[in-house]
């Protein structure tokens, strides 16, 4: 089997990297004109990163070591879908990372559809400056679920866990490219679109419209939203409006109140 692990060690180190250029990138070609002054800039960063953090503890210190050792587990009893068939080792690496963003379509579907999902995963839409640093502002509640979620997953299909480590590391580098204040020119925009999750369509997905929140569900590859009737299109991107109509930015962004907004009514 084609071995990835030593991924885990690059994987700061290639993000931070990545988010410098997509800052270096945003700043001197911005989509949208987002903040007034760099310091509201820098305070939006620092709130969204300080989430990241927090994520990242939890993962390193908990479900890092959990993953890999129910991937070897599923490994040497030969339990989940893609250990029951002689696949060669790229195959395996192939199919593993397809199930693996299948499943993060379907979970990132299913939390805009559960209320109690939603709660969490509101805290990443109420971002009303989306930029690269909102690729990090998710609440631990809903890493913390997925999380869980995710050792069931490694058993029940098979992957290894240096699958897991590049699927991770695929997903973000495009995530952050996706969230970036960047636009792709509308040729690159369309051929690209086909494939991956471009940052034109992500930025649908981010629109203050409920039913324009509602589609766009991909986080790597396009055409799951292709197959399952969920893409939507929008000339228009320099018309967006980003957040969720009715919540005040006034109370809510601090990293305080990022924390506490899915225990809040709405």
């Amino acid at each position: 089997m084609i071995g990835f692990e030593n991924l885990l060690q690059w994987r700061p180190l290639v993000s931070l990297l990545w988010l410098a250029t997509l800052l270096v990138w945003e700043t001197w070609r911005p989509c949208f004109q987002l903040f007034r002054e760099p310091r509201e800039r820098g305070l939006h960063a620092v709130r969204n990163i300080a989430l990241a953090v927090l994520n990242v503890i939890l993962i390193s210190l908990v479900f890092a070591g959990t993953w890999s050792l129910i991937a070897k587990w599923s490994a040497l009893h030969r339990v989940g879908l893609l250990h029951w068939f002689p696949l060669a080792s790229w195959l395996h690496v192939l199919l593993a990372v397809l199930l693996l963003d299948g499943w993060t379509y379907a979970w990132h579907r299913i939390s805009h559809q559960v209320p109690f999902l939603w709660r969490f995963h509101r805290v990443h839409h109420s971002d009303r400056h989306m930029d690269v640093t909102t690729a990090n502002r998710f609440h631990f509640g809903e890493i913390l679920l997925s999380s869980l979620l995710r050792i069931p997953l490694i058993a029940l299909l098979g992957i290894e866990f240096g699958e897991l480590v590049l699927y991770e590391t695929l997903l973000q580098v495009c995530v952050q490219w996706q969230h970036a204040n960047i636009r792709l020119s509308e040729p690159w925009e369309r051929r690209l679109s086909r494939v991956v999750v471009t940052p034109g369509l992500h930025k649908i997905h981010h629109s203050n419209r409920r039913a324009e929140t509602d589609s766009n569900y991909a986080s790597l590859l396009s055409v799951w939203d292709q197959w399952l009737g969920t893409r939507h299109h929008r000339e228009d991107l320099e018309q967006i409006q980003f957040g969720i109509d009715g919540e005040s930015m006034d109370t809510t962004e601090t990293v305080n109140g990022l924390l506490r907004k899915p225990f809040q009514p709405g």
